[in-house]
């Protein structure tokens, strides 16, 4: 990623951050879903009061290479846009794995399974979309990461998701 398109991301998120609005309204206390991107999910979502959530993600991502595994937690800011859409932003962290698959290349080079320790500091910024009719609501969302053990760098494009959730 490069830098102008990281200061760019974080620009934005800081000025919707502080620019005045009214209250969002979390029409439900709970939240449960899937979400899907890069890493595929279950996505839980708390409502601590009407602009204010904590959620929880249970990612997987996997390839022929390579497994991770993460829980997320999020402390959410919640801002409506207009009639039943509303923006998020938020921070918080995960921990999880990081498993090397065992694998031979075509070349004829042998790579061990291993597996690690996943740690980092995430955000979130994102759309969300209440169906009127339904208790139902989509989002779209960047989660931006900061890796410490694997990569030890700054993640916006694995972070893309799309969450669909029953709100009771």
């Amino acid at each position: 990623m490069n830098k102008f398109l990281q200061f760019t991301f974080i620009f934005a998120l800081t000025f919707l951050a502080f620019t005045p609005s009214a209250q969002a309204q979390l029409s439900s206390q709970h939240a449960i879903g899937a979400r899907f991107g890069s890493a595929t999910g279950i996505t839980y979502r708390y409502t601590l009061n009407p602009d204010r959530a904590i959620e929880g993600i249970l990612s997987v991502q996997s390839n022929s290479t390579y497994s991770r595994f993460r829980l997320v937690g999020l402390y959410q800011y919640h801002k409506p846009l207009v009639d039943n859409i509303s923006w998020y932003w938020g921070f918080g962290g995960s921990v999880g794995s990081y498993t090397g698959k065992a694998y031979t290349t075509d070349e004829g080079k042998r790579f061990d399974k291993y597996s690690e320790l996943a740690l980092s500091v995430d955000g979130i910024v994102g759309l969300e979309y209440k169906i009127p009719s339904a208790p139902l609501a989509i989002s779209l969302d960047a989660k931006p990461y900061f890796d410490f053990l694997q990569e030890s760098g700054f993640n916006i494009v694995n972070g893309l998701g799309f969450s669909v959730r029953y709100m009771f």
